[in-house]
């Protein structure tokens, strides 16, 4: 195929879509990217997967750069979490050897569902703007300074931070997917951070888990930049795209979005999962 028919509306336009999720709730890009690219581009899914983390690492790294510059990303606990993910993800990768694929899935599957439940009835951002500072440290383990903005450091934020990166770098390693299902939520339930600080956070950890993986991917030679090329750059618009979206909705609004989208991830894998058992 030629570079004129790959280069096609139809993949930038697959890019918007995940960009769109992924700007607006900090997840979904990996989970989502890999069963699109092999729908509707008839790609395995080992030629489309480094196409979709490319793509994700680029789009999420825009995204944490202006989050930089407007100053919602908590950089310093973007790097923990994701400095304890790459530690744990290996672990994970070779546990996922020597275990059955279905009960895993089964098990993420759950996680999903539960995630979606939690997001759905979590309180909106009026609640908490109302806690007083200590009612708010008794709260949340990492609460930002009313000076700063920043997280005051204490031993219990440190072990939650330390906490959500582990977790989902094992789970990456262990079921192949994105950490951003784990990371919002976690951070949701963990911090006093507004949603849109939470997004842009978790799409910081997720540019720096990923970075690797597509190194390794170009190194190899299995990444097909002629499809990743377009696609990355319809993430790339739909994520910005979707961060503008992500400032003019409420609190609520993105956390029940965030529920939905676990909801239909958590399907997807249950379709994957009874089509590869038919196989």
């Amino acid at each position: 195929m030629s570079f004129a028919t790959l280069f096609t509306p139809e993949i930038i336009a697959l890019g918007l879509a995940i960009g769109v999720v992924l700007g607006a709730t900090g997840a979904g890009g990996g989970i989502f990217s890999v069963p699109l690219l092999t729908i509707t581009l008839h790609l395995t899914v080992n030629q489309a997967s480094p196409i979709a983390l490319l793509a994700v690492t680029v789009a999420s790294g825009v995204a944490a750069i202006l989050g930089l510059i407007e100053g919602i990303v908590r950089y310093k606990a973007a790097v923990l979490m994701a400095t304890v993910g790459l530690c744990l993800s290996p672990i994970g990768f070779a546990l996922a050897r020597q275990l059955p694929n279905t009960p895993l899935v089964l098990l993420f599957v759950a996680l999903l569902i539960w995630v979606a439940i939690r997001m759905w009835r979590k309180t909106v951002d009026t609640e908490v703007a109302s806690l007083s500072a200590d009612q708010a440290s008794a709260e949340f383990p990492c609460t930002q300074s009313a000076a700063t903005g920043k997280f005051i450091w204490t031993l219990p934020c440190a072990r939650a931070l330390i906490l959500t990166g582990g977790v989902a770098g094992f789970l990456s390693g262990l079921i192949g997917v994105g950490g951003g299902f784990i990371i919002v939520p976690s951070l949701r339930a963990h911090t006093n951070l507004v949603m849109r600080s939470v997004v842009a956070t978790s799409l910081a950890v997720i540019a720096l888990v990923s970075a690797g993986g597509v190194i390794v991917a170009a190194n190899q030679g299995s990444l097909d930049w002629l499809i990743a090329l377009p696609f990355a750059m319809g993430t790339i618009l739909g994520m910005l795209a979707g961060r503008f979206v992500g400032k003019h909705l409420s609190q609520q609004t993105l956390s029940r979005g965030f529920a939905i989208l676990a909801l239909l991830a958590a399907a997807l894998m249950l379709q994957k999962l009874f089509f590869h058992s038919l196989n």
